[in-house]
């Protein structure tokens, strides 16, 4: 993959207004990122206006519900042709598995490719403590992100979403056909804001990571397209 292929950009964004604003102001970025907040507001809509400008889309809706809640949302979710999908892996055994059939089918009776499914290990704004003290999750916090990665491999999910730090972990164990997403990324230059579990991108692809989710560094930017060149050029020296 090239470098930009390797980037993704979440439009995290109100409006579909807001969104096609942004792809247009960086036209370089072909992998972008669709979430709770603008498939709530715009629906399918903003999948079809990037699916016009050849872009690649991430569907991160982290579907987390009973099992066939969760398979009706993933065949659904398949029709329109998007390149990633997201379920969380605490759905569970059996709603990771239905989820993984359902995208097939749902891909197949659209006439179109199926998104590749990644599991949630755990969110990248949830630390040490709270994943202790809130959560009352006893295991440590890498030992929790690997089982939950380990898991969606196990039920032949196509890989997993992880934050920077535990990547490496995640690489050597799960191998090297296992696809790892990590958000939560932030070049030096940047503020970390809410992600607690944070690598620059040159060392998040050391680390192993396939693609790197970069939102606020460069669509908070007062100039993102110089912003985006910038992480680029950082990439060039590990790739």
């Amino acid at each position: 993959m090239s470098i930009t292929d390797r980037i993704i950009v979440p439009l995290d964004v109100p409006t579909q207004a807001a969104a096609i604003a942004l792809i247009d102001q960086l036209p370089e970025v072909t992998f972008w990122k669709v979430g709770l907040e603008l498939f709530v507001s715009s629906g399918p809509g903003i999948l079809a206006a990037l699916k016009t400008r050849q872009k690649r889309i991430f569907l991160d809706l982290k579907f987390h519900d009973i099992p066939n809640t969760v398979a009706g949302a993933c065949r659904a979710a398949a029709r329109y042709g998007v390149d990633l999908l997201t379920i969380h892996a605490a759905s569970g055994r059996e709603a990771l598995t239905l989820a993984g059939a359902a995208v097939q089918e749902g891909a197949n009776e659209a006439g179109v490719s199926p998104p590749k499914l990644i599991a949630i290990t755990l969110l990248t704004s949830i630390s040490s403590r709270q994943l202790a003290f809130d959560l009352k999750i006893p295991l440590e916090l890498p030992e929790y992100a690997l089982q939950m990665a380990l898991l969606a491999q196990d039920t032949e999910l196509n890989g997993a979403v992880c934050s920077p730090q535990e990547v490496e972990k995640l690489r050597q164990t799960c191998g090297d056909d296992f696809l790892l997403v990590c958000p939560g990324v932030r070049p030096a230059w940047a503020s970390a804001g809410d992600q607690k579990r944070s690598l620059t991108p040159a060392q998040a692809i050391k680390a192993g990571a396939d693609y790197l989710v970069i939102g606020r560094p460069i669509t908070a930017a007062s100039d993102p397209q110089s912003a985006w060149s910038q992480i680029c050029d950082e990439l060039a020296t590990v790739l």
